[in-house]
């Protein structure tokens, strides 16, 4: 459970933490559309590169604040927490989403910088789409399910590699792409890059990813109940 001296280190590590995995998502986006023309290459360097990243950061930082990274993932822990007693508490819900959003940002202006584009530059690929927006439901609600599954059961310590595996396989399966996280919905906004989201597009795309991350809850206490977590919390996100 957060506590006051905890809090602000926890939320650093939020910070940093989807900075990095934004920037990963974004730059490799961007190197792998200077390599190949071919969309398939670029998707598949893409997908490669953000679930590694994600992986990693989620094993590097599930012991300081959990590794959500994500606001659906931060949201679905508090819900399940005030029941069950135990995850993020209010302050730290919105300090944790507070976070994110300003790492997000940093991460895609950081990505932009690094490959010598000018940062800053609103994305012009419009997503809004319907089957996109169903698309990115059914991403959001498989990533919930997984990470309140795994928690229930007591498997959390498989999140680094599961969430990974997840994400890399979501990216291809689903039409949206699996961003799947409104924070680095955000931050890639802030990209005209292969991985960019058009400012016009945020509310559908972010809308869709709460609807998800409120399905997911739903179906993980149907299939796994109400039980609290069998083990502390230790990571889990999004990308």
């Amino acid at each position: 459970m957060d506590t006051n001296r905890a809090l602000p280190r926890r939320a650093v590590a939020e910070f940093v933490g989807t900075a990095a995995l934004v920037a990963v998502i974004v730059g490799s986006g961007i190197r792998a559309s200077g390599l190949s023309p071919d969309t398939g290459v670029r998707l598949l360097a893409n997908s490669l590169s953000s679930a590694v990243g994600l992986g990693l950061l989620i094993a590097l930082l599930g012991p300081v604040s959990g590794a959500h990274l994500n606001p659906v993932v931060t949201l679905c822990a508090w819900w399940s927490g005030r029941r069950t007693r135990g995850g993020p508490a209010g302050p730290g819900v919105a300090l944790y989403i507070a976070a994110q959003t300003a790492g997000a940002v940093a991460g895609a202006l950081l990505a932009e910088a690094m490959f010598g584009r000018v940062p800053g530059t609103w994305s012009t690929q419009v997503r809004s789409a319907g089957h996109l927006l169903l698309g990115e439901t059914v991403a959001t609600a498989g990533l919930v399910v997984l990470i309140q599954g795994l928690e229930r059961i007591g498997r959390a310590r498989l999140a680094p590699l599961a969430v990974a595996a997840y994400i890399g396989a979501a990216i291809w399966f689903t039409s949206s792409g699996s961003f799947a996280n409104p924070a680095a919905t955000v931050g890639r906004s802030l990209t005209d890059s292969f991985t960019g989201i058009a400012p016009a597009s945020l509310p559908g795309f972010i809308a869709a990813q709460l609807l998800g991350g409120l399905l997911g809850a739903a179906l993980a206490a149907l299939l796994y109940g109400g039980r609290p977590p069998a083990a502390p919390r230790t990571a889990g996100p999004g990308g």
